[in-house]
């Protein structure tokens, strides 16, 4: 395909009680040549004025082009001041390159109030392609433009949430116009797809006609929408210990709030002892989520006094409420002095469109401090916890076990619960651990000094799609002497 092609124009024009006014919106797909790019309308109106109109990016779509769209609003007391009739052209500046797009004939053209004109080569157009589902979104909304000269006798989605396993048709609709001489040169087909609990669909199109169907499947990759990914973050706090500490939680924060993270798992989240009773407003974890853009759902309890003047203990954050929380000792020992008595923290969020997760935020001992009965207990405690309902659990945080060691391999052995790092980063040597049982798999993992993790239980219908470390020298900086890791998950799909 061309680096810049013309796709519709819609020109519409309006008139309230006082004046006039004429809507020109311009649609184009370019192929991303480059991150920095220049896309222009250059446009003459009814009276041979010509005007030029930046072009501003909408979104991605699949192989590796992009939405854009320029828009221009004309007010004036009389319809001669406005543009009418209009020509236009466009042009693309990237890589020190020009690419223009225009007709052997020299313009496109658009009548004034025409509507919507699609470009020349096509016969119809999905006008609301947009490969992303919005956080709150519950319906889909479908327009599609079909030529007059199409004779277009009805339009049906075919769509799928399931890797057409099964589909469903929803008949799309056309509203009524008046009848008029000329008919519009453009038929406009509309269907809204209930999508609430959707979170990944497939879709074509079928245009019936008396001389036969016309398909429009995107070029053989069809139409693909979905939700943005579930990301969960874990990062040890480091317990008040760093330098500039204030700086470096309104650096977590930022991290947060710029990658739009779902989920937050932190471990020594401190508060001042105060006796014993706590204070809150100096709790690490409370800290942070005020410094967000908008206040999470928080829960964290504590477990042992810290670096002698500190409670210390563990949270959870979700952007989306808690259907059930619990804190509960893993450690045999319950005393607060003893600092390898830790408690963890759980809670049941409804995600949307993904169903109930289980979530656990850990801080467990080093394997000679009771890593083995602390894993144990929370092990049994998560399959209780776990039921019918529950689409995932995770097991989240700082677990003190190197990959590869003692601690490590017990939890492999247990073949319950995997390393989500490895398996967005390591395929091959997540499949010889996980999979295959390879008796040599240690020696691969003697340079990855890790001892954060997302564990998954191998019965949770979501995949990682991706694993990120933050807070290095990098991106944000150090926040802690530990990094943290977020994580991406989908659904998984047959």
């Amino acid at each position: 395909m061309p680096a810049i092609q013309f796709m519709y124009v819609s020109n519409v024009v309006s008139r309230a009680k006082t004046a006039y006014k004429q809507e020109l919106a311009f649609y184009l797909q370019v192929e991303n040549l480059a991150y920095d790019k220049d896309i222009a309308v250059h446009w003459t109106d009814q009276q041979g004025e010509q005007h030029q109109v930046a072009a501003k990016f909408q979104h991605t779509l699949p192989g590796e082009l992009e939405a854009w769209c320029a828009k221009v609003v004309v007010q004036g007391h009389a319809p001669e001041l406005l543009p009418g009739d209009i020509d236009f052209i466009f042009c693309y500046r990237a890589l020190q390159q020009e690419f223009w797009a225009q007709p052997e004939s020299g313009f496109f053209h658009s009548s004034a109030n025409s509507g919507i004109t699609l470009a020349p080569e096509l016969e119809s157009l999905n006008l609301s392609f947009d490969p992303q589902i919005h956080r709150q979104q519950r319906l889909l909304p479908i327009n599609i433009a079909v030529k007059h000269s199409v004779a277009a006798k009805a339009v049906i989605i075919h769509w799928t949430t399931n890797n057409w396993r099964s589909s469903v048709q929803t008949v799309c609709r056309t509203p009524k116009v008046r009848i008029t001489r000329k008919p519009p040169a453009t038929q406009l087909w509309s269907a809204n797809l209930d999508i609430e609990q959707v979170f990944h669909l497939q879709y074509c199109i079928c245009i019936e006609t008396e001389d036969g169907n016309i398909w429009d499947n995107y070029s053989g990759h069809n139409f693909v929408a979905q939700r943005k990914p579930l990301s969960i973050m874990i990062l040890n706090l480091h317990c008040y210990q760093e330098d500039n500490q204030d700086a470096k939680f309104s650096q977590i924060a930022k991290a947060i709030d710029d990658y739009d993270v779902d989920i937050i798992c932190f471990q020594e989240v401190a508060e001042l002892w105060n006796d014993g009773h706590g204070d809150w407003d100096s709790n690490s974890a409370n800290i942070i989520n005020h410094r967000l853009r908008k206040a999470y759902h928080l829960f964290t309890d504590w477990s042992h006094l810290g670096f002698n003047k500190y409670r210390e203990g563990v949270a959870l954050l979700s952007r989306y409420p808690f259907s059930q929380v619990d804190a509960r000792y893993v450690s045999n020992s319950h005393d607060p002095f003893d600092i390898h008595s830790r408690k963890v923290v759980r809670a049941e969020i409804e995600y949307p469109a993904i169903g109930r997760l289980n979530i656990f935020s850990a801080h467990l001992s080093w394997w000679e401090d009771g890593f083995f009965e602390q894993y144990q207990n929370l092990s049994l405690w998560a399959a209780e916890s776990r039921t019918e309902e529950c689409k995932a659990t995770l097991l989240c945080g700082d677990f003190n076990i190197a990959a590869g060691s003692r601690g490590y391999q017990h939890v492999v052995q247990a073949n319950e619960y995997e390393d989500q790092f490895l398996a967005a980063n390591a395929s091959g040597l997540f499949d010889r651990i996980f999979r295959v049982n390879d008796p040599h798999w240690q020696q691969s993992l003697e340079q990855d000094h890790r001892i954060d993790y997302i564990f998954m239980h191998k019965s949770s219908e979501l995949k990682v799609v991706s694993a990120d470390v933050i807070f290095t020298e990098h991106d944000y900086g150090r926040v802690s002497d530990h990094c943290g890791y977020i994580m991406h998950f989908e659904p998984k799909y047959a």
